[in-house]
């Protein structure tokens, strides 16, 4: 199937047709015309599947079509709802692209930049505007927003939306919209909270449902390296050293940890930069462009800052700290191995990290292979050591089942230990053995045959 199929307009075909894209993801070929008939979707889809042209593409159509029953002031017609700014500039500029023969007008609403240019920027009217909850809830309340006009809203991203805390600012903006709407949805998953916003939002959807959450890409290589917590930088910077490795997202938990493993990399020699809330829009956007055009190798991000982050070719993802949540670490690794190219997806698992690396192998019904032959093993001497072998010394990890197993008791018996005798003795050395020089990036990925749109 190819754009043709779909009966897209002209004008939308040789936007597309400029963009080098010709084929229809498999989300756009089932969203494209439910949206164009009228009908409200529920979209199950995460990042990387070409969800942001399933849902622009029909709403320039439907826009433009009834364009012309237009008169006076551009009003607001389209209101497209993203949980972070990155997200929001990011499909601002995919709908410009899309609709540059259209005559469309949309403008992307944001925190973290002065408002007065936005403002002007709606009194000089706009047909579509893509905001994030706090900065649009801003502009409405001091009035220079009007959306008793819109047609077609979406919420983008919902689940996001909920973890960052803006679903109470979502239902306060959507009593803002007329009853008479279209309402596309889309959600990477699908917790109890955004079911229940579903079955108040949309009426009578249709659904698409693309990659499960659960399944990770077959073309994804992944590793895991148990490592203690204060060796895990060492590993990082060694790794990194690897010049196979062309652009990495390194994933961390914190704000603080992003700023701290950026600092590690670039002093051993690894131009790094790390991109998280606490940042200006400007220096986020600055280190975006910078690992886009290669002057950065690695990006650090905390989960949130890194949704709307999109690298056609990015080489690695690389999970410092694993996420408490499975699902996530579906959505980290499906940064790479997009649009036919192989990625690889490393992780560092420390001692208290091994209950989330057992959640996601059974969210995704498979074994992540574990790197066994590196300099930095993890020893848990002090944690895994059983009371009645208190002479003997454990020097390399327990299976991982049987560590998850014993914690609770291990950490009892521990601090009994420690109750007992006021010093442990001496500890091993955390050095496990010389490198063996395996090579994280080995293998050329395959260029894809043609571009897909965003």
């Amino acid at each position: 199937m190819t754009f043709n199929d779909l009966k897209l307009i002209p004008q939308i075909l040789k936007a597309l047709a400029q963009e080098n894209y010709t084929t229809p993801t498999p989300i756009q070929e089932k969203a494209i015309p439910a949206v164009l008939s009228g009908r409200d979707l529920l979209g199950c889809a995460q990042t990387g599947t070409g969800k942001t042209a399933a849902f622009s593409l029909p709403i320039i159509q439907l826009l433009t079509e009834k364009a012309g029953n237009q008169s006076g002031k551009r009003r607001v017609r389209s209101l497209i709802l993203t949980p972070t700014r990155e997200l929001a500039i990011q499909i601002a500029d995919n709908i410009e692209a899309y609709s540059r023969f259209t005559g469309l007008r949309n403008v992307p609403i944001v925190g973290g930049v002065p408002q007065k240019p936005q403002e002007q920027a709606l009194a000089q009217g706009a047909d579509i505007v893509i905001a994030t909850p706090g900065r649009l809830i801003d502009l409405i309340n001091q009035q220079h927003i009007d959306l008793q006009h819109v047609e077609i809203v979406v919420l983008d991203e919902a689940d996001r939306m909920l973890d960052m805390g803006f679903i109470h600012d979502v239902r306060r903006i959507i009593g803002k919209l007329p009853t008479k709407r279209q309402t596309l949805f889309f959600s990477a998953t699908m917790p109890p909270e955004i079911a229940d916003l579903v079955k108040s939002l949309l009426k009578d959807p249709v659904k698409v449902e693309i990659t499960p959450v659960s399944s990770t890409a077959e073309r994804i290589q992944q590793s895991v390296y148990l490592v203690d917590k204060e060796n895990k930088q060492k590993l990082l910077n060694d790794l990194m050293q690897d010049r196979s490795i062309t652009s990495a997202i390194v994933f961390t938990r914190t704000k603080h940890g992003a700023d701290r493993v950026a600092r590690g990399l670039n002093k051993a020699g690894v131009t790094a930069q790390a991109i998280h809330g606490d940042k200006s829009q400007n220096s986020r956007q600055a280190a975006l462009n910078n690992f886009k055009n290669g002057t950065t190798r690695a990006l650090v991000a905390t989960d949130i800052a890194a949704r709307g982050i999109d690298v056609d070719e990015l080489s690695h993802v690389i999970n410092y700290n694993l996420p408490n949540v499975p699902e996530t670490y579906v959505h980290r690794i499906g940064r790479t191995g997009r649009a036919g190219l192989s990625g690889i997806a490393i992780s560092f698992c420390e001692y208290e990290e091994i209950p989330y690396l057992k959640a996601i192998e059974k969210l995704t019904g498979k074994r992540v292979p574990e790197v066994k032959d590196h300099a930095y093993p993890m020893l848990n001497t002090t944690k895994a050591e059983p009371a009645q072998n208190s002479g003997a010394r454990n020097n390399g990890p327990k299976p991982r089942a049987e560590q998850a197993k014993q914690q609770p008791l291990l950490q009892q018996e521990q601090r009994s230990k420690q109750a007992s005798r006021p010093s442990a003795g001496n500890q091993p050395s955390n050095n496990g053995g010389q490198r063996s020089g395996r090579n994280p990036g080995q293998g050329q990925r395959p260029r894809p045959q043609q571009p897909q749109p965003r």
